[in-house]
């Protein structure tokens, strides 16, 4: 019964749709009769009023010749001379109008020679006044010739007015009839409309029932919905930071390099006679040339475009490695409990940028408890599913290591929690913070195709929860940490070829290289290394920039190792998104040296790469 009734309910509507159809059909093809019997109508106007004109210009032009005659001034002749000259025009538009009627036909063949034949003698008239014969003239108009001509051209007139008059009244009566018709027609379809309309509405009053009973479900839809686009502008404003980083993070990465390189050249060439205030002023600045370069990676950070190098991690031993350091950043005032998971998965992260997001995380439950308090770190296995992922965009459902750190701090509000990744939006004084925490660790996570959430009450503290993907692979095993001792340096034999487009970063880069003790030759483009390399045989390591005008870094690295497949390639930037960092990614087997870099991560990285 409730599969058949709206079948049943439906029919009567479809009958109705169809007859309303035919009629409105019957309507169109109705009008478009009207329109033709109509358009015959005003045809059979035409032809009465051509016809009159037909009449008027034989009047002017005798007139006009009468005129003529009796006075022999030419002002008289105005009127004939206009009516020989548009009578012929109009004949032959008559006869055009009047084509598909046998007797119109008729009449136009009396009418026409009679017409010519009246205007040759009109025009004869006029030549013998003109040539001074008006005695002549008066007589060939005494003769009456040209009075039989004009009564049977009036007679061809009269005979296709009366034609032209029972043509109309035929045609008037039928557009009558076709106007009652397509009136009747529209009647119909009005009263067929009124007919479906009452049966809509009593069906719609039917279906009003069910589409309430949806009201809630679309509610909830509309909730998400609004949480989604509140969460597509928080993107949209990390997309525009990440366009503007992008535009600038090259050029001050690079005056950053040469800032922090000349800085070390200058510490390491000092001899420690100095005064102990030049000493200091070189720590000052490089602090600040630090604090600008992290504050330019964590913009990269928060627009996704911070290149990151990741490795399978196990998060417990990460955490645990880190403990010590935690409770000497964070004072003996905080006290740090670590619950960690057994059986924790493994996940695919940059180590270096997830101890600095649990730094960051850590100092800001610090500042939350200015009195001291209890900070939590927990890990945890979990899964997202398909309706947490609905109420997140970005987020897709899977399994995902958790790793949470809750704080018993001052908490924060909704409002606070909604724009708390924003990028230099803070709650801190003046001078005590950037508002680039939080939205590095956002960036971080997402750009590592993870999710982030913030649960937080005023004067309950705060959770925040990272959620990592789940690497399936297997852990491999640990590398042994490098010493972070001396520098390590180079040998004379070993050759370096630095290509770099901005001239004092190359010769930067040069200095310093060569203070380490390497053999250093320079090029300014993809061009001229390419020449070095075919002077130079030995060169043993390939130091590039990967932005560079015409060739870039990646090209010319391309092209250097088809000539030479052992060559060793170093890559540094300020900035790149497709060279060599695809998807936020370094491609693996790639050496890369984000810029700025100090002469200390210069020379680990260059030593790291020659001993293979």
């Amino acid at each position: 019964m409730l599969v058949r009734r709206p079948t049943r309910a439906l029919a009567p509507l479809g009958i109705g749709f169809f007859f309303l159809i035919l009629s409105a059909l019957a309507a169109i093809l109705l009008s478009i009769r009207q329109e033709a019997a109509v358009a015959w109508v005003r045809h059979t106007l035409e032809v009465q009023t051509r016809l009159n004109l037909v009449r008027s210009l034989i009047t002017e032009a005798e007139s006009g010749r009468r005129g003529f005659l009796l006075t022999g001034r030419d002002v008289y002749l105005e009127p004939y001379q206009r009516a020989i000259l548009r009578l012929p025009r109009e004949l032959d538009t008559l006869e055009g109008a009047v084509a598909d009627n046998a007797v119109a036909r008729r009449n136009m063949e009396r009418m026409r020679p009679a017409i010519q034949a009246k205007l040759n003698e009109l025009g004869a008239s006029v030549a013998l006044v003109r040539l001074g014969r008006r005695a002549d003239a008066v007589g060939v108009l005494q003769t009456g010739a040209g009075q039989r001509h004009i009564v049977e051209a009036r007679a061809a007139i009269n005979d296709m007015m009366q034609e032209e008059k029972r043509l109309l009244a035929i045609r008037a009566t039928n557009a009558g009839w076709i106007s009652m018709a397509s009136r009747l027609a529209l009647f119909f379809s009005a009263l067929l409309v009124i007919v479906l309309a009452y049966f809509v509405v009593r069906d719609a009053r039917r279906r009003i029932v069910e589409v309430e009973k949806t009201n809630e479900h679309l509610r909830e839809e509309v909730q998400q919905r609004q949480l989604a686009q509140s969460q597509v502008r928080q993107l949209q404003k990390m997309e525009a930071v990440g366009q503007l980083t992008g535009g600038i993070a090259h050029d001050f990465n690079n005056m950053l390099a040469i800032v922090i390189g000349s800085l070390d050249m200058a510490r390491r060439r000092l001899t420690g006679g100095e005064d102990a205030k030049l000493v200091k002023c070189i720590d000052a600045a490089s602090e600040g040339a630090e604090r600008a370069a992290t504050l330019t990676g964590r913009l990269l950070a928060f627009s996704r475009r911070q290149p990151l190098q990741p490795k399978v991690l196990d998060t417990n031993k990460l955490v645990g490695s880190m403990s010590e350091l935690l409770r000497r950043t964070l004072g003996e005032r905080v006290a740090i409990e670590t619950v960690l998971a057994g059986g924790l998965w493994r996940i695919c992260a940059d180590p270096a940028q997830l101890e600095s997001t649990l730094v960051n995380l850590a100092v800001n439950a610090r500042d939350a408890m200015p009195d001291g308090g209890k900070l939590t770190i927990e890990t945890a296995n979990t899964e997202l599913d398909e309706r947490y992922a609905q109420g997140h965009e970005e987020v897709s459902p899977g399994q995902y290591v958790m790793l949470s750190l809750t704080d018993t701090g001052t908490g924060m509000s909704p409002e606070v929690i909604e724009r708390a990744f924003e990028p230099f939006y803070t709650t801190k004084g003046v001078g005590r913070g950037t508002g680039l925490g939080l939205s590095q660790i956002f960036g971080f996570v997402k750009q590592s195709q993870g999710h982030v959430k913030i649960y937080s009450e005023v004067g309950q503290g705060t959770t925040v929860k990272l959620y990592l993907p789940r690497h399936a692979g297997e852990l491999p095993d640990e590398a042994v940490k490098a010493s972070r001792g001396d520098i390590p340096a180079g040998q004379v034999e070993e050759i370096i070829l630095v290509v770099e487009d901005d001239e004092r970063v190359r010769h930067m880069s040069v200095d310093a290289l060569r203070e380490l003790g390497y053999t250093v030759i320079q090029a300014a483009d993809g061009n001229q290394a390419l020449e070095q390399l075919a002077i130079q045989p030995r060169i043993d390591l390939l130091f590039t920039d990967i932005v560079m005008p015409g060739m870039t870094g990646r090209q010319l690295a391309d092209r250097a190792q088809e000539a030479r497949p052992d060559l060793k390639i170093l890559y540094t930037t300020g900035y790149t998104r497709n060279a060599v960092v695809h998807n936020g990614i370094v491609d693996y087997g790639v050496a890369f040296l984000a810029k700025p870099f100090s002469i200390d991560a210069l020379a680990r990285k260059v030593r790291d790469i020659l001993d293979g």
